[in-house]
């Protein structure tokens, strides 16, 4: 692996660079263990460990959301590898804009002022890809879907990343696609919980056991089944934010 930049702006190191093996390489995002910073209400494992058990998730179901992931050693030691995605700049997925410009189809989460008092309001598109995302995010427990976390790739696909502060056992679920709060769930979404839920009585529990505790992928299996038996997006618990901040 050969590092060539860093985002300064990422809360945990995030160093970005090229694996290489056989004459064909790639870009990715590596983030050593070691330059996570630790969160009291993350107390287990590494969030590098929670990003893969996500991307393993995101593969059994079949919903192919979070880009290739793996845990393996890097010149700062054992971290979070994962292929970087190129994207589109011209198709925003999320966005924030006055009341009046929201685009057609689009869905509204939040009403809110600017720094002006000017009015304001959170969209996102209405989307397969994002209703899957959306449905991903609710069994993973993701505390942390900014924004800036929905990628456009330039092939036509929607991605989702940083996967750090995922599968907690307690309600933490934070996210911009809010836009289908009590919706039934399309039957695309439907099938693919049936595979993560087939898939978790097979050997997934005991793939994901090597990254989270066994509280947490106990709590996974539960999330699904009542997903499943409600069938239906749910709406924010209450029991805290129901956006990340920021949101972007």
């Amino acid at each position: 692996m050969e590092i060539t930049g860093r985002l300064v702006d990422a809360s945990n190191t995030t160093l970005f660079g090229t694996v290489a093996l056989d004459g064909a390489d790639m870009r990715c995002v590596y983030k050593p263990v070691r330059g996570e910073r630790p969160l009291w209400d993350f107390p287990d494992g590494t969030l590098a460990g929670r990003e893969v058990a996500s991307f393993l998730i995101s593969e059994a179901a079949g919903w192919n959301v979070v880009p290739p992931t793996v845990l393996r050693d890097g010149p700062f030691g054992p971290g979070m590898v994962q292929a970087w995605v190129d994207t589109d700049d011209e198709c925003e997925l999320v966005d924030v804009c006055a009341p009046a410009e929201v685009p057609p189809g689009w869905l509204g989460v939040l009403r809110a002022r600017d720094g002006h008092g000017e009015p304001a309001v959170l969209v996102h598109a209405d989307r397969p890809e994002l209703r899957a995302m959306a449905a991903f995010d609710v069994v993973a427990n993701n505390a942390d879907r900014k924004g800036g976390h929905v990628l456009a790739g330039t092939d036509g696909r929607v991605y989702g990343v940083d996967h750090g502060l995922t599968l907690h056992t307690e309600d933490k679920l934070r996210t911009v696609l809010w836009g289908w709060v009590g919706q039934e769930l399309s039957e695309d979404v439907l099938e693919a919980l049936r595979r993560l839920r087939s898939e978790l009585d097979g050997g997934l529990c005991t793939a994901l056991g090597e990254h989270v505790t066994r509280r947490e992928v106990a709590a996974l299996s539960r999330r699904v089944d009542a997903l499943l038996a409600r069938r239906r997006y749910p709406e924010p618990s209450g029991y805290g934010p129901a956006i990340p901040w920021p949101a972007f």
